[in-house]
């Protein structure tokens, strides 16, 4: 596998510090299954008081929290969970929703990955009959990740969320990135959690654990979760080692999410000086950039091969459209690197083409 000097591709890609791993070194373990784990519990305990809510358990990925939330819930065949039509569990899931909750995703057409009540409305609404499917689920991603990281504003959501309870429809946050919806906004975790009734949130990305998640509901739910949990493999033993991770990254790294947003602001910034980028700087909220490369002799995969030559790994989304994401790993030195290869491919294509 090729390595690269530079890596914009998701903020999964990550590398533990030092600091990190000593803690995870040191950690205190035992039988998660059992309970009987301590730093599991602390994380445990961490995030409930974070989220607001009651219980919580720990998992080992994003998608298994999702998977998890939607078998909770759907409870028949054919069940619909409403979503963005972006959302990472329709496009980046392995038919998630179909082949393990055996539900079905009814997509929204939203902006940057937010819909409004009004749009869900007609679709909750009109669940009525014998041979309607019944719409279980309505999933919010907090912040979106193929919409660019925008975050969804508490009014929107507490309007979502009171709309689909009106109906009897359960709500579930996927929070792979709510910590930077937080550290963005000012508005507490819990603000944004307390109208959901599942929510999770990711270690692993910007806070730069190498896994690990917590999904956290109500006893109840979190309860049925454990079944779940088991039936797809999550059972884990002595897993204090990772969650130690989990825990240095809340202690230690929260803080440095500001950085991440403001270089991914610089580099919108810069990308959007060149003509052959289409971008508006504005609409990046956080640590993920999305831009279409409007350039006669360029597509998104070209310019995507052209960096992986120059060591530098970005993600074409498809022909027109590429996405970089900052995390803890990524300087402002890096971010000229970067900027000053994608104009050197730009203008290289140009001048090839003009001879």
């Amino acid at each position: 596998m090729k390595k690269f000097k530079l890596d914009f591709f998701s903020d999964t890609n990550t590398n533990p510090s030092v600091e990190m791993r000593r803690a995870m070194c040191e950690a205190e373990v035992g039988n998660e299954v059992a309970g009987e784990d301590p730093t599991v519990n602390k994380l445990l305990e961490r995030v409930c008081e974070l989220l607001g809510k009651e219980a919580a358990v720990f998992l080992p990925s994003g998608t298994m929290c999702n998977g998890i939330a939607y078998r909770v819930f759907c409870k028949r065949p054919g069940d619909l969970i409403i979503l963005d039509q972006t959302a990472h569990p329709v496009t980046k899931s392995s038919g998630l929703i179909s082949g393990l909750a055996h539900a079905q995703p009814y997509l929204v057409e939203g902006e940057q990955g937010i819909f409004s009540a009004k749009q869900i409305e007609p679709i909750i609404s009109a669940a009525r009959g014998y041979n309607i499917p019944c719409p279980r689920v309505v999933s919010v991603e907090q912040t979106t990740n193929f919409g660019g990281g925008a975050i969804w504003p508490l009014k929107t959501i507490e309007e979502v969320c009171s709309l689909a309870h009106s109906y009897d429809v359960f709500t579930h946050m996927d929070g792979a990135h709510l910590l930077n919806a937080v550290v963005e906004t000012g508005i507490t975790a819990s603000q944004y959690a307390e109208t959901f009734d599942s929510v999770w949130i990711d270690f692993s990305k910007t806070l730069g654990a190498p896994m690990g998640t917590v999904l956290a509901g109500s006893r109840s739910f979190i309860d049925e979760a454990w079944y779940y949990k088991f039936q797809q493999g999550g059972g884990m033993h002595q897993v204090g080692i990772l969650a130690a991770g989990c825990l240095y990254g809340l202690d230690h790294n929260v803080k440095k999410i500001p950085e991440m947003h403001r270089l991914a602001k610089e580099l919108a910034k810069l990308l959007n000086e060149l003509s052959f980028i289409k971008l508006d700087p504005t609409k990046v909220q956080t640590n993920i950039i999305i831009f279409e490369v409007n350039h006669p002799h360029l597509s998104a995969f070209q310019l995507e091969k052209g960096l992986h030559e120059k060591f530098i790994r970005v993600l074409a989304l498809d022909g027109t459209r590429i996405r970089m994401m900052t995390h803890l790993d990524i300087s402002l030195s890096d971010i000229h690197e970067v900027f000053s290869a994608i104009r050197e491919i730009g203008e290289e294509k140009s001048l090839r083409k003009a001879i």
